[in-house]
């Protein structure tokens, strides 16, 4: 009986457990973003996030540390010289798993674990609208809507009107 036992076994011994997990957390720290199935994913999450919380203070001890459960010098020199400064700044949650649907073969679960701070899709979005608009919580007063929507409407007609102009120009 497993009373207490919180650990995934994923159908293996822990010999090979541990193997496999050392190996596809030295594939995430290097492609970023592996894709496996959901258990494995989820085990991988409860693996390979302490040890990135462990690469944040660069000493000789936590290095050794990060070795041990890894056993790959090029991950841990990855881990701590270009995982350890990005998250520097981040209290957790240094992945993010996406779930994709079923396996053809056999039905299993499939999902995409990747480094949150490694997708650019995501934080050049966030960049690019904090640029763009802020939000508001609290609502402006009547009056200052209608008068800035009078305002807005004059700006909008001059600007369409010059841009007809020059194409107008061009074709003469």
């Amino acid at each position: 009986m497993r009373h207490g036992n919180k650990n995934n076994a994923l159908g293996r011994k822990k010999a090979h457990r541990d193997s496999m997990l050392s190996n596809m957390a030295c594939s995430l720290i290097e492609h970023k973003r592996i894709e496996t199935t959901l258990a494995k994913a989820k085990a991988l999450r409860i693996f390979v996030e302490p040890l990135i919380t462990k690469s944040k203070e660069d000493s000789t001890h936590s290095r050794r540390i990060v070795f041990s459960y890894l056993r790959s010098k090029e991950a841990t020199a990855a881990l701590f010289r270009d995982v350890a400064p990005k998250v520097a700044e981040r209290p957790g949650g240094y992945t993010r798993i996406i779930k994709l649907g079923n396996r053809l073969g056999d039905a299993a679960e499939l999902a995409m674990i990747e480094m949150v701070d490694f997708n650019t899709l995501y934080s050049a979005k966030e960049k690019a609208g904090a640029e763009v608009k802020r939000t508001r919580r609290s609502r402006k007063p009547a009056t200052a809507k209608a008068g800035q929507a009078a305002d807005a409407a004059p700006k909008e007609e001059t600007g369409d009107a010059g841009a007809k102009a020059a194409p107008q120009d061009k074709d003469e």
